[in-house]
């Protein structure tokens, strides 16, 4: 028998709920187990206590008094780790979730897996508890990366929140992964990750790994992007626009990302880059008859199969710029990356540093760290979603424990459907860095409210495609078009990217980021509420009409746009039998969808 199957044995099965007697000692156990060194003995003097057991804190309340606790396992700029031991049977502790017997049972969880709501509970307070004392340590220390909560003899659950500010402890390394159950130490990725928490816990921060990944594609693509832009015609003039060489990378960097999560199959758009390395003349054909491809939904004869129709604008334009050899072979480089790495936060500066002539010579060099945009986002829009979600919960807790888990599950819910509703604008939107930390930091809030569906018996996947959080609700102001463009990508990547990550089983269409920039559409003039398809500039009111399409909002919509004036409520003016609109009042241009919009 191996150590691991030792220790799966030893510990599983067992009654439980004496975590003061069991925690240290399973504690111990596992460390051994996954080869890091045991917790030191405690001495007197606190602040030399960096890796113990039962570590004094003191809690300092808003009245000015003061409250000691000790915290079960801590390690500095590691972890605090708060132990429980739930317990199979009765009692306060025990994980079963019935007092009797169902009249059709469910199928068993399984082995070692106690889930039911009573545990949920004990755990959710365990993790509170986990915060409080992080909150309680000296500033000096710092706050841990890491939260650990430990059913003794059952499973780990793992939160983290590596911006050294400990207001967004979220699941890690998602909503799939973050119970590590004792059977799951059977893998040795498992127990490798564990080990990290344990000895340098900042080497799993994604935006770290992802950061050379971004870096490396930067290059590649600054190298095609100067080589384009040195080419002229015969007079001397450029003979290509920028613009046209910023679209073709986009489209090619949007075809790499799509490959590595499968929205076209896999390593199919490599194997075309590597062909064309050989003959060159191909480059052009290949590459154009699979953006066709895409952008129809059609068979792509390039990679000798089908693909899904990419619904946006990005692939409307198929212009192929010719390339050599050499430059053939610095996208097909950039292709070998792992995309699933990109990390979206930098990488709309990157790219926008890659094409710029001015700007290339201090590629990577300036760009807004991500940890500053994290703690912009966390203050301005996680803070206050978190304290709603925080009295959600308490809400839907004290339900659930007076009987009433439908009125709980409504609760969380309805707080499901406000956030899916909130609105994040940035006014001077750049290359969108803002936007998709808001976008990943909210996915996450998100995920632990699911979990909260899912722990109180509702069908947190039914329809997850439809209400979810979604890039329609990430809005952006940019007067550079270029840099808008960019914003849009990385907002789409970023999004489907999260998707890929967790493997979701409802994974979206694979919309482009592509949608037309807002300079080209306008809104209906009875109305300047913001709907989901976007806010497009507040000038476009009643004095920019649609030219080419009557104003179909129904008199009861009609409202005086900022300049005072309203519509007449003449005939013309009112909806037609083929014409619908959304909410917000974008005229759909069929009565199948709403929020389409009328075309300038």
């Amino acid at each position: 028998m191996t150590d691991v199957e030792r220790f799966i044995s030893r510990w599983t099965g067992r009654e439980g709920g004496q975590e003061r007697a069991n925690y240290a000692l399973f504690l111990t156990e596992f460390c051994r187990l996954i080869g890091v060194e045991s917790p030191d003995p405690a001495t007197h003097a606190t602040e030399l206590n960096a890796y113990v057991f039962e570590r004094a804190v003191t809690f300092r309340e808003p009245d000015g008094s003061t409250a000691k606790g000790r915290i079960d396992l801590y390690k500095r700029g590691c972890f605090v780790l708060e132990a429980k031991q739930s317990r199979q049977g009765e009692g306060p502790k025990a994980a079963a979730g019935a007092a009797q017997p169902a009249l059709f049972p469910l199928e068993e969880p399984p082995q070692g897996r106690r889930v039911s709501r009573r545990w949920d509970v004990l755990m959710m307070n365990a993790h509170r508890q986990a915060q409080d004392y992080a909150k309680a340590l000296p500033p000096s220390e710092g706050w841990p990366p890491f939260l650990i909560v430990c059913d003794v003899g059952n499973c780990f659950e793992l939160y983290a929140d590596f911006s050294g500010q400990g207001k967004n402890y979220a699941q890690f390394p998602d909503r799939q992964g973050f119970r590590i159950f004792l059977q799951d130490l059977r893998s040795e990725e498992v127990r490798e990750r564990l080990k990290k928490v344990w000895t340098d816990p900042h080497s799993l921060d994604p935006t770290k790994r992802a950061a050379k990944v971004t870096r490396d594609i930067a290059e590649r693509l600054a190298k095609v992007s100067k080589f384009l832009e040195e080419q002229r015609e015969p007079d001397g003039a450029a003979r290509y626009k920028r613009e046209a060489i910023a679209s073709f990378l986009m489209r090619c960097l949007f075809t790499m990302f799509a490959e590595d999560v499968e929205l076209i199959p896999k390593e199919s758009f490599k194997r075309v880059l590597d062909r064309c390395r050989a003959t060159p003349e191909l480059f052009p054909e290949l590459v154009g008859q699979l953006w066709e491809a895409m952008d129809a939904g059609t068979f792509a004869f390039a990679i000798e199969a089908k693909v899904k129709r990419f619904n946006g604008y990005l692939f409307k334009d198929r212009t192929v710029l010719p390339l050599p050899r050499e430059e053939i072979g610095e996208l097909f480089e950039a292709a070998k990356a792992n995309w699933r790495e990109v990390e979206p936060a930098i990488f709309g500066t990157l790219l926008e540093q890659a094409l710029d002539p001015v700007e290339r010579r201090k590629l990577g060099a300036h760009y807004t760290p991500r940890a500053y945009v994290e703690r912009l986002v966390v203050a301005t829009i996680i803070e206050p979603l978190r304290a709603e979600w925080d009295l959600v919960r308490a809400t839907a807790e004290r339900l659930t424990s007076e009987g009433n888990p439908g009125a709980a599950l409504a609760e969380v819910m309805k707080f499901h459907a406000q956030l899916c509703g909130v609105r994040v604008l940035d006014p001077a939107c750049g290359t969108g860095n803002f936007l998709y930390v808001a976008l990943e930091l909210m996915k996450r809030l998100e995920g632990e409210v699911l979990e909260a569906v899912a722990d109180l018996g509702g069908q947190e996947t039914l329809g997850l495609d439809r209400h979810t959080i979604d890039p329609h609700q990430f809005l952006g102001m940019e007067l550079n078009p270029h840099a808008a463009a960019i914003a849009e990508l990385v907002v789409w990547i970023g999004f489907l990217q999260w998707f890929s990550a967790r493997r979701a089983a409802s994974r979206p269409s694979p919309f482009c980021a592509t949608s037309r920039p807002s300079r080209r559409w306008t809104r209906c003039c009875c109305t300047m509420a913001a709907n989901q398809h976007g806010t497009p500039p507040a000038s476009l009111c009643c004095r920019r009409t649609p030219k080419d399409a009557a104003c179909r909002c129904s008199p009861s919509a009609i409202r005086a746009c900022r300049h005072g004036r309203k519509r007449s409520t003449s005939s013309a003016t009112r909806p037609s039998s083929a014409a619908r609109m959304c909410a917000a009042g974008w005229v759909m241009a069929t009565p199948r969808r709403c929020g389409r919009r009328i075309r300038t």
